[in-house]
């Protein structure tokens, strides 16, 4: 997916919540004109309902929305990247991290926890200050996110925004659900909070795999201008008591830097 962003148009449901809705409709259509056949119709109904709802399982799927998976072509042409760390800030991984990054040269998105920001200002205004964006990753990371309903889902994506205006002066422009996981609310939601939805090419699963090899090479293999990364600096893997973001993230910007791509915030 290019790099699309947030209209102030009207919002238009995902193809695939029109199809629903068509489904929807046609059921209602046919067991009222043939009553016969409504456990067809209400067949068709929940099949219909069982695939919308796995399609919010799938993190990188822009049926449900726009979806951003990748940056623009003049970004990819240019040999940018998108290094988005997750579920901070952290204050035992997070400083570390700034160094690295500072050390590279290199910019990153920090999609944060609203209570997490709300608990270490200090922290988050220190992310800003050494020029990295911070992002919008929910108030609460609820493990449930994807089952809230629509007015659920937009408190927790509103009050994430709120904690983290207060506390950096800058309002966010990306959301990532907690672990990817979404329902067809997500996207009317996002559009009336200005956000744009954003996920990865690829990630390392660093929150379950401590082996630093094995989490650089998921981040590594086809490595190409254009690509958003996914990394952890809260709720990491460790190795030896350490985070495993802090053994990958200087090897990778050394990969990055070696393959002539530059890191940066789109």
């Amino acid at each position: 997916m290019k790099n699309p962003t947030p209209s102030a148009d009207s919002w238009h449901p995902p193809r695939l919540l029109q199809a629903s809705l068509a489904v929807h409709g046609g059921a209602l259509a046919v067991a009222t004109a043939v009553p016969t056949l409504w456990p067809w119709a209400l067949g068709t109904v929940v099949v219909n309902h069982a695939f919308v709802a796995a399609t919010g399982l799938w993190p990188r799927s822009t049926w449900l929305g726009n979806n951003m998976t990748h940056l623009a072509d003049d970004a990819a042409q240019r040999g940018e990247i998108w290094i988005t760390i997750d579920d901070g800030p952290e204050p035992n991984v997070t400083p570390q991290v700034l160094k690295i990054l500072e050390a590279h040269g290199a910019r990153a998105s920090f999609f944060c926890i609203g209570q997490r920001v709300t608990q270490h200002t200090g922290l988050a205004r220190e992310i800003v200050a050494a020029g990295h964006a911070i992002e919008n990753h929910s108030e609460r990371h609820l493990l449930n996110f994807s089952l809230l309903g629509p007015k659920a889902m937009r408190d927790e994506i509103a009050r994430a925004q709120e904690s983290i205006e207060n506390v950096t002066g800058r309002r966010p422009r990306y959301f990532r659900a907690p672990a990817g996981l979404r329902n067809p609310f997500l996207d009317y939601v996002l559009h009336k909070q200005g956000l744009q939805l954003a996920s990865w090419t690829r990630r390392g699963f660093d929150t379950r795999e401590s082996n630093a090899d094995v989490v650089l090479q998921r981040l590594t293999i086809n490595l190409a201008g254009g690509d958003v990364l996914l990394l952890h600096d809260g709720h990491a893997a460790r190795a030896a008591g350490q985070a495993v973001i802090l053994d990958v993230l200087p090897r990778l910007l050394d990969e990055i830097a070696a393959q002539k791509l530059r890191a940066i915030i789109p």
